[in-house]
């Protein structure tokens, strides 16, 4: 369960006077059909989403790229070992145990605890040589974009870092009946996002596009991360 201050700093970081439209701005939500000004607004959706029913459970050379839209790139062998090792297989048994279908706010907390599937599957990828906390949780959100979070320098500057990320994110967005969640899908819609674009990636954007500038500041407390 999250913090009443995590939840407070979150909620205020999300309902800024900009949010709106420093997310119209990342989606080019009004220039639709040329190249985007940033290469994260085709993270989702890139090769028909990582989670799409036919490859869920496995990862492809698609979800490689995708990543890399998010400025990070998996190494050449990490990149072997996802798409034919048997990181990929040990890999593979763990995302067929991780729902496609939940918003992390409806998740039940067990499927984010320590010991979860989804909590093997991030230290399995995250222990692969040259992989880490940041490229694992973008690699994961692309598979499980409703579920599981981008968590990169930029955001744990924003929110800091709770003992468990994922599990504060989750109370967060559930405390009040859902309210926060609720925000964000009506901040999503309210700019003419696809609706294919989950909450949780909402969030990740709003967060992102807030701090990023502040974050490359000397004097940002997570501005050396």
């Amino acid at each position: 369960m999250a913090s009443a201050g995590f939840t407070e700093r979150l909620r205020a970081l999300l309902s800024t006077a900009e949010a709106a439209a420093d997310l119209r701005r990342y989606f080019d939500v009004e220039r639709a059909g040329v190249a985007p000004a940033y290469t994260g607004s085709r993270f989702e959706h890139l090769d028909g989403g990582g989670d799409r029913a036919d490859i869920a459970d496995v990862v492809t050379a698609a979800d490689l790229v995708a990543v890399q839209m998010l400025s990070v790139q998996v190494p050449p062998r990490a990149a072997l070992a996802l798409l034919e090792g048997r990181l990929a297989r040990e890999l593979s048994l763990l995302l067929s145990q991780i729902p496609t279908d939940i918003d992390m706010a409806n998740a039940e907390p067990a499927l984010l605890r320590p010991g979860s599937p989804a909590d093997r599957a991030w230290h399995l990828v995250q222990g692969e040589k040259g992989m880490g906390p940041v490229k694992t949780s973008k690699l994961l959100a692309r598979k499980r974009p409703r579920l599981l979070p981008v968590y990169d320098q930029v955001v744990r500057c924003a929110v800091g870092r709770p003992e468990s990320f994922w599990l504060s994110l989750r109370g967060a967005l559930a405390a009040d009946g859902n309210a926060l969640h609720e925000q964000l899908l009506a901040l999503r819609d309210g700019v003419g996002v696809p609706e294919t674009v989950s909450a949780l990636r909402i969030c990740d954007v709003v967060l992102w596009t807030g701090h990023e500038a502040g974050h490359k500041k000397k004097d940002c407390v997570g501005g050396s991360a």
